[in-house]
């Protein structure tokens, strides 16, 4: 049985933790700032974790994390 390719573009963009959960960063904080107040830019540099529903398919892409 060959291996399972890891999906680069995903492999960047989320962490599994100690628990098993995945991570990600939250998007709409990379231009266009001026327009965003001091509160909505401070929430988005926080990250979030992956819903349940979307963790299955995530889990195939990035199998050996």
């Amino acid at each position: 049985m060959p291996k399972i390719k890891t999906n680069k573009a995903a492999a960047k963009r989320f962490r599994v933790t100690g628990s098993g959960r995945i991570k990600r960063n939250k998007g709409y904080k990379q231009h266009i700032l001026s327009s965003k107040n001091k509160k909505r830019k401070r929430h988005l540099r926080q990250s979030a974790m992956v819903s349940a529903v979307e963790t299955k398919n995530i889990r195939k892409l990035i199998p050996y994390k």
